[in-house]
């Protein structure tokens, strides 16, 4: 039987599933790894007060589950319907396997959701930083802007940008004839 795949809140029994695709992706520093535990940590703390909406893709089967990837993304502070991805991890051996695109899809379709119109994505320039990039570009995002040396010197922020679809809310229900009787024999 093939594994199922969930995407569901993160809870505290995944934070080591998490820390473990962080360790292992290549290209975080140990500040940096840090900084997502911190977010995941405020999340479990204090949910979406914390701002920061954090999400795992989980496979199911006969023999337990595992994380397969996180996202962790939030409404930007004094804006109105925009929205910052800031963290997105896949483990390294299940890249090219559907799973970054699937938490992508999921945070554009939650955003949208909750009323976002824009979602952000800032990332480092750097060579380890290619398959990423191209992961963005090939998801229909935007590279809007480029601050040279902004991490250090020859590592530039790149931010790209995607627009998103408004979510269409379903029609509310119309009112049964009783309603309606009740509203009449009222006025």
């Amino acid at each position: 039987m093939s594994p199922n795949r969930i995407i569901r809140p993160l809870v505290a029994a995944d934070r080591s599933g998490v820390f473990r695709i962080l360790e292992n992706a290549g290209n975080f520093t140990p500040e940096e790894v840090a900084t997502a535990l911190e977010l995941i940590d405020e999340w479990l703390e204090l949910g979406e007060h914390s701002g920061y909406l954090t999400y795992v893709l989980e496979s199911q089967g006969d023999e337990g589950s595992e994380v397969l990837g996180y996202v962790s993304f939030g409404p930007t502070p004094l804006t109105e319907s925009t929205y910052d991805l800031y963290w997105i991890a896949v483990d390294k051996s299940k890249h090219r396997g559907g799973v970054g695109k699937k938490l992508m899809k999921f945070t554009e379709e939650e955003i949208a959701r909750r009323g976002g119109r824009l979602l952000l994505i800032e990332t480092s320039s750097q060579e380890t930083y290619g398959g990423t990039i191209q992961f963005y570009e090939r998801t229909g995002y935007e590279l809007v802007g480029k601050i040279k040396e902004y991490y250090k010197p020859g590592d530039d922020k790149l931010i790209f940008v995607k627009r998103l679809a408004p979510s269409v809310p379903a029609d509310p229900p119309a009112p049964s004839a009783s309603v309606e009787r009740s509203t009449a024999s009222m006025a």
